[in-house]
């Protein structure tokens, strides 16, 4: 769920495509625009344009993050390092996370919904729980999400300082990479990824229903936009404290450009040890990262919702 994340609320009842129907009728006159997507299209579309607001939103807070995860700093250093870096780079490295959280968000719900259906056409009448459908369902969509791991790969170059001076933009980097050292350097720290992806989608879309469940009824669209907020930011900010060791791992295996590739336990132990074996240090960043998801998953998940209802 990157979660990572790490950064999209469904009906009372945890249905593929129940969205459409929570709260009220579409907004849009017998769901026009929807109808042109197609109904499994629309939760790419919505997902896609949900992932697109949040990147904008909360990027400068991702970019604050990073670099407590790569060099264990406090908040306030982290910023001091941003300052120092200008305004003209605050933004530096924006368009990799926008791809890549654009069509990741976009492929979580979208395949979600679809491998939810055929999953749930082929065990039909078999006896096999729909919670062990869905929950297949979703671990295939986080796993497909980790194609795009180049995205991250990138994004993390990009906002490393010190790797300023030899990248230039996204295209660069990507070139670069590729000519230099084969495509498979674009899938450094892949493993973390898909330790993340799969498990994170598993809980996200497990629990969302039921934790929805138990919000006040929202009795017009301002209620339900709220809940839809609060849903989907106290998942996501529960995940990304869940997974935050993972995504510590792949910032500093990312960070590295050619050589061998280590190991996920050997990064680990890399970063335990240099942070002197301290829990607290190996979770330096976490706060930030728990508040950052808890606006980003809030935002994405009452976006997301919220154009469901539109289309």
């Amino acid at each position: 769920m990157a979660v990572s994340t790490m950064d999209s609320e469904p009906t009372r009842t945890p249905q593929p495509g129940a969205g459409l129907t929570k709260g009220g009728s579409s907004l849009l006159p017998d769901g026009i625009l929807g109808a042109k997507l197609g109904s499994h299209g629309k939760h790419y579309v919505c997902g896609s344009m949900a992932a697109f607001t949040n990147i904008l939103v909360t990027f400068p807070i991702q970019k604050v993050l990073f670099r407590q995860q790569l060099h264990g700093v406090l908040v306030t250093e982290a910023v001091q390092q941003l300052q120092r870096d200008g305004l003209r780079n605050l933004y530096r490295g924006l368009l990799p996370p926008l791809l890549q959280k654009s069509t990741t968000v976009a492929i979580m719900f979208g395949l979600y919904e679809d491998f939810s259906r055929v999953l749930q056409n082929h065990v039909g009448g078999s006896g096999v729980p729909e919670l062990v459908t869905r929950s297949f369902a979703a671990a295939l969509a986080g796993t497909t999400e980790a194609i795009l791991t180049p995205f991250e790969r990138v994004q993390t170059l990009l906002q490393d300082h010190r790797h300023h001076a030899r990248f230039n933009n996204t295209a660069h980097t990507f070139r670069t990479l590729v000519t230099e050292y084969g495509v498979r350097e674009c899938y450094r720290g892949l493993v973390p990824v898909l330790l993340r992806n799969g498990p994170s989608n598993v809980l996200f879309f497990g629990l969302r229903g039921p934790i929805k469940e138990l919000l006040p009824e929202a009795n017009n669209q301002a209620g339900h936009l709220v809940n839809d907020f609060v849903c989907g930011g106290v998942l996501g900010a529960a995940l990304g404290i869940m997974f935050y060791p993972l995504n510590v791992v792949k910032a500093r295996a990312q960070s590295q450009v050619g050589g061998a590739f280590q190991p996920c336990r050997k990064v680990l132990l890399t970063v335990w040890r240099e942070r002197g074996g301290s829990v607290v240090m190996l979770f330096r960043g976490a706060h930030l990262n728990y508040h950052r998801s808890l606006i980003s998953w809030g935002i994405i998940n009452a976006t997301y919702e919220l154009l469901l209802k539109l289309l």
